[in-house]
């Protein structure tokens, strides 16, 4: 889909959107279905932020960030009737694989009953808790779900305000026992090592969980809230609202945002890209429109900034349109992306040890290179002190199996993600240790499958650093700032400013930065674009 360089000469619009990521195209399109003249300005030369389908090679394609669809909202799905316009997912079926230390293969399959059987190989007692821990989460699960696609409470209301806030949240739990209650806080709150030592006793068992928890997030196994992502993954995702859905993107995830930018087309969104913004415009402490680098000037009635907040208000806002105090909170919101990617093009199949012979291509898609839960723990311990960990934990996927569409029949494509890297390094810089970087993943992978080192033939290394340089999100972290306890929901970017609004009236933020976070969900668009069209409605804006 093309997409022009230029602005129409429209004089003014209603609403302009800074990024053309997954969000801001979501929320871009809400805004347009709404009536609203709306305008999307991308700094790069193409669409879709972090969810993007970019070549490695000529004719030779893969999702180069984000790179599997687990959380995309049914709700956006439908709204936006993105299967018109071409979106379609293929779950994946198993939903991961890890070796095991017998040189075979678990995996985690859309039929429970199934991974109970490959559990049970190594535990029976733990074939049944898995069971029953699966059940026990995805209800835990769906008590957050609602939180998804509206605003958290509001800290600073008051009065009657604040009483309906309160009851907002209250009757979200309704009908929640007081144990169920308990778990749901040791979740949020807990260390995932800590509850997988107390739940199982197969070592091959809790690689299950670890495998299947969230990546791009700080802490160890064992570290204070590692737990989250045993409720984050089993959120509803897809165009039938699964809980655990996990999915391949025919077209890769560039599908995903094309899709929305068709969307947001239909309703009349312009979109334009290679269109950098310098700086938004503000005056009397009221935005009303966006500079771009080249000098232009563009004016909206309200603006919405799909970059992560750091970027939006110590970048792209002037220092003294804020106040002191909330640039020094922003400064202070965790960031330091502790992922990477390296994505590969092989002249043949990987061939990982331990696969059956008899597997299908959409089980040998999939395979997650994860130590155990202690040398996880001195992968992040040492990673957070700056240096790159020996070991290495990397989920690997290979696209290529499930779509033809992304490389010729004898080109295979593989994505790589490694969980666990320094941004700041304490020695040299990224560019110093890119290629050597590169190499030693190589190397971990052939541990796994031997053949793959000489099957390269093209490859590409995203560091934290790149992931900066090339998306502009600050840091390289892919969540907008870290999904840790302190930094979810009413605290989602900042206490007091977690509804989307920001101190400056008529600006906005809009994407994973915001409420509930990263992930490719749409539903910081879709949260944003509400409350900017119930502020116009209560004339708070316009």
């Amino acid at each position: 889909m093309a997409f022009s360089k230029k602005i129409s000469k429209n004089s003014k619009y209603d609403a302009i959107v800074i990024g053309a990521g997954h969000n801001g195209l979501t929320a871009a399109a809400y805004l347009g279905r709404a009536g609203l003249s709306t305008l999307v300005v991308e700094r790069r030369e193409i669409i879709g932020g972090c969810c993007v389908t970019e070549d490695v090679a000529p004719g030779c394609r893969v999702s180069a960030t984000s790179y599997i669809a687990s959380m995309l909202l049914p709700k956006v799905i439908d709204d936006l009737d993105l299967a018109s316009f071409g979106l379609r997912m293929v779950p994946c079926d198993p939903i991961l694989a890890i070796p095991d230390k017998a040189g075979g293969v678990i995996r985690w399959w859309a039929d429970l009953g199934r991974t109970s059987d490959e559990i049970r190989r190594f535990s029976e007692k733990d074939a049944e808790t898995f069971l029953s821990v699966d059940r026990d989460l995805k209800k835990l699960a769906a008590y957050l779900q609602p939180f998804f696609l509206e605003p958290p409470p509001n800290l600073a209301a008051t009065g009657f305000e604040r009483f309906k806030e309160l009851w907002r949240l209250a009757k979200r739990f309704y009908g929640i026992t007081g144990d169920e209650m308990s778990q749901l806080v040791d979740f949020l709150t807990g260390s995932l090592g800590d509850f997988l030592d107390r739940h199982f006793e197969a070592e091959e068992t809790k690689l299950l969980f670890l495998a299947n928890n969230v990546y791009g997030k700080h802490g160890g196994p064992y570290d204070q809230g590692s737990a989250l992502g045993l409720l984050f993954h089993l959120l509803s995702g897809g165009d039938h609202g699964r809980q655990g859905f996990s999915g391949h993107v025919i077209g890769g995830m560039g599908s995903i945002t094309q899709a929305i930018a068709a969307s947001a087309k239909k309703s009349g969104v312009e979109i334009i890209t290679s269109a950098p913004v310098a700086r938004i415009l503000i005056k009397d402490n009221e935005a009303y429109g966006v500079l771009l680098e080249d000098g232009t000037e563009i004016l909206a009635s309200v603006v919405l900034s799909n970059a992560d907040p750091k970027r939006t208000f110590l970048s792209l806002v002037e220092a003294e349109k804020l106040p002191a105090s909330f640039r020094k909170d922003v400064a202070a919101i965790k960031m330091a992306g502790p992922s990477a990617k390296v994505n590969l093009v092989l002249s043949e199949e990987p061939k990982f040890i331990g696969m059956p012979e008899n597997s299908s291509p959409e089980e040998r898609a999939v395979m997650t290179l994860v130590p155990s839960l202690e040398e996880a723990q001195r992968c992040y311990d040492i990673a957070k002190l700056g240096k790159i960990p020996d070991e290495l934990w990397v989920d690997c996927v290979v696209p290529s199996m499930i779509d033809d569409s992304l490389a010729p029949p004898d080109r295979f494509m593989m994505t790589c993600f490694i969980q666990y890297v320094p941004y700041h390094l304490k020695e040299g810089t990224w560019d110093d240790h890119r290629e050597s970087f590169g190499d030693r993943v190589i190397e971990h992978i052939a541990r796994y499958a031997p053949n793959v080192p000489d099957s390269i033939i093209a490859r590409t290394i995203l560091t934290p650093l790149d992931l900066e340089q090339i998306y502009g999100i600050t840091e390289g972290n892919i969540f907008h700032g870290d999904l840790s306890f302190n930094q979810l929901f009413f605290m989602r970017p900042l206490p007091k400013w977690t509804q989307y609004r920001t101190p400056v009236t008529a600006l906005y933020l809009c994407g994973a930065g915001t409420h509930p976070g990263g992930g490719v969900t749409g539903a910081p668009g879709h949260n944003a674009a509400a409350q900017v069209l119930k502020d116009i409605k209560q004339k708070k804006i316009f």
